[in-house]
């Protein structure tokens, strides 16, 4: 959900080093980054990794900008010498070099990140871009995704768009909440009872609980996060829970089903235009809603 402030970093011209978990280095292997610095939430060590960030950008005065609200983001970057941008959220106020008051209204995080992205930029004196994003994410996919997609669809005797792809889990909890929809095994054994290939390509560490949800589907390997992503966009249509799935369909431009039960979809939706979502916060939709939804969508050929 990051990607539209991302291009209007880079769009400056600067030198743009990402800090960031280090899943999302295979994610943005296509981007023209000066470097990329892992951050795995430890604090001296984060701290550590962000001066490197000054070397990497071969920049004398490196500036930040912190998307997370937390107070722990704004200690790292502060103690590591970089000043920053970043909401005023957590009492943080005083650590930030140029704080910003959230917009009035709920946002989706795509738009609030945006509009802190802006702000950034004009308190910079760098070229700001459009006042709103884009409506799709437009990830940059690096060849390597696509060939490995392709590998794992030929090993499973699959085609490009001859498959529906489900990710029936959904890690963690929402205020104390499972988010993952109840219905993904009936949906797969009525998707399969009409002739229609289901299949699932979980992390190790949720193939157990995935096979669980949906035993009956076409369980394939797992696959790197960008190869993933690629995937997504292979498949005729993904039906996923409001998870880190959903916003990777997104980026890739898949068509898909998200569904809803504990999250607010208006908030952590798919940011895509090719997304239908279902469901709402405290209530999931109904096993044959989704269905029916599913086969309509799988009869309409898909937008150019």
């Amino acid at each position: 959900m990051s990607l539209p402030s991302l291009e209007a970093l880079l769009a400056t011209g600067l030198p743009v080093v990402a800090c960031a978990r280090p899943w999302a280095q295979d994610l943005l292997s296509a981007y023209p980054l000066a470097g990329f610095v892992p951050m795995r939430g430890a604090w001296r060590a984060d701290r550590a990794a962000v001066r490197n960030a000054r070397r990497l950008a071969r920049h004398g005065r490196p500036l930040g900008l912190l998307l997370p609200d937390s107070l722990s983001s704004a200690l790292v970057f502060r103690f590591a010498g970089i000043p920053c941008a970043g909401y005023r959220d957590d009492g943080r106020s005083l650590i930030l070099r140029w704080p910003c008051a959230k917009p009035a209204g709920p946002l989706h995080a795509v738009q609030s990140w945006y509009h802190l992205t802006r702000h950034a930029l004009a308190q910079w004196r760098l070229p700001e871009p459009p006042p709103q994003p884009a409506d799709e994410l437009r990830w940059r996919i690096a060849i390597p995704h696509e060939d490995e997609a392709a590998r794992a669809l030929s090993r499973a005797g699959l085609a490009s768009g001859g498959f529906v792809l489900i990710a029936p889990t959904a890690t963690g909890l929402h205020k104390g909440r499972v988010k993952v929809w109840p219905g993904f095994d009936s949906l797969t054994r009525s998707l399969q009872a009409r002739g229609l290939t289901v299949a699932m390509a979980p992390p190790e560490s949720e193939r157990q609980a995935a096979r669980q949800t949906a035993p009956t589907a076409l369980l394939l390997p797992p696959l790197g996060l960008g190869a993933f992503a690629a995937l997504t966009r292979r498949a005729a249509l993904v039906v996923c829970n409001d998870s880190g799935v959903s916003h990777l369909g997104a980026a890739a431009g898949a068509r898909q089903i998200t569904l809803f039960g504990v999250t607010d979809p208006a908030r952590t939706g798919p940011w895509s235009n090719r997304a239908v979502r279902m469901g709402r916060m405290d209530a999931w939709p109904a096993a044959p809603e989704v269905l029916s939804t599913a086969l309509d969508l799988l009869d309409t050929p898909p937008a150019a």
